[in-house]
């Protein structure tokens, strides 16, 4: 094999590794609009605070302590004690449920029956206050997130293929936390559909999902699934916060992750589990190989924009994307 072709399977495992994780941060948007119909702008941010309160609970950092010292004049800024990441990151999944039960209780159980474009606005107005708690509880200085998880190129990866593609391969170049993200991804992909399939929960989520009112006719709680649901979502978040954070560091831009997982819902469908995956795997791959392929001969840069351009020509040949169900609407 020559080492052109070797190049570019590495260049398609490095992309299938990052469309795991771009599925992972549109799965969070697909399990909220598929039982509520609300296109959730704040699951970006959710992952950003759900990184900031992991880095803050392992670090014993007093919550709001630079409000509190603006206001008492104290310098108070940890309780002295560091938590395990298990811990941490038990401690920092019951803040995401308790946030999913207040989003529910105070702002959308008022708002039931709307317009979705108010719903819409809402998750605007949500992911701002959120983004401002954060900042006032955690502070906005760039974070690391120390949880143990490997750095670096994999040496075993690279000596064992060096030399498969005669003297001009060295070897594929394969991030061993790439890895282990992918691996984490595909475990908590596998037990979100194993859970929606298998469980009672499961199912009555998609009945909801289906039809609100025969859901609510067999005696389903919608404000129950809608919890359950936001905090799944709360919980997809904080996976992919601890991924993305591990990988940047955990900073206020972490929130445009939001951003990689539109084109993946337009290819997939926003309604669609499998099509979240496919399209993440669609959208790492592609933009991989385009810059591979594509990007010397047009100055480079292209994995900032591929992704949007595919979807825009989704949008006009297939709106509803690829898993999506096609709405026909009499006029």
């Amino acid at each position: 094999m020559s080492a052109d072709f070797l190049y570019g399977i590495e260049v398609v495992i490095n992309g299938l590794m990052a469309g795991v994780l771009y599925a992972l941060v549109a799965l969070g948007f697909v399990l909220i609009f598929k039982a509520s119909g609300i296109f959730n702008y704040a699951q970006g941010v959710m992952a950003l605070f759900a990184a900031l309160t992991l880095v803050g609970i392992m670090e014993g950092q007093v919550p709001f302590s630079h409000l509190i010292n603006a206001v008492f004049g104290t310098e108070i800024h940890h309780f002295g004690w560091h938590v395990p990441a298990l811990l941490a990151i038990a401690m920092t999944l019951l803040v995401m449920v308790a946030f999913a039960w207040m989003v529910q209780h105070f702002v959308f159980r008022h708002l039931v029956g709307q317009e979705p474009i108010i719903l819409f606005m809402a998750t605007i107005g949500l992911a701002y206050f959120l983004e401002g708690v954060g900042d006032l509880m955690w502070g906005s200085d760039i974070k690391t997130l120390a949880l143990g998880l490997p750095q670096g190129g994999s040496l075993w990866v690279e000596e064992a293929t060096q030399g498969l593609g005669g003297d001009d391969f060295y070897g594929f170049f394969l991030d061993k936390l790439d890895m282990v993200a992918t691996v984490v991804a595909i475990v908590l992909v596998g037990a979100l559909i194993a859970f929606a399939q298998y469980t009672k929960q499961g199912r009555a989520m998609r009945a909801v999902a289906d039809d609100h009112q025969a859901a609510l006719s067999v005696g389903i709680s919608l404000n129950y699934i809608w919890v359950l649901v936001w905090s799944l979502a709360g919980l997809v978040a904080l996976v992919a916060g601890v991924m993305w954070g591990a990988k940047s560091g955990v900073q206020f831009s972490l929130s445009l992750i939001a951003l990689k997982a539109l084109p993946v819902l337009m290819l997939g469908g926003f309604t669609s589990i499998p099509g979240a995956i496919v399209g993440g795997l669609i959208i790492g791959v592609g933009e991989k190989l385009f810059e591979y392929l594509i990007g010397p001969m047009v100055g480079g840069a292209t994995e900032n924009w591929f992704a949007y351009v595919l979807a825009l020509i989704f949008l006009v040949f297939r709106p509803q994307g690829l898993f999506g169900e096609k709405i026909i609407e009499r006029v």
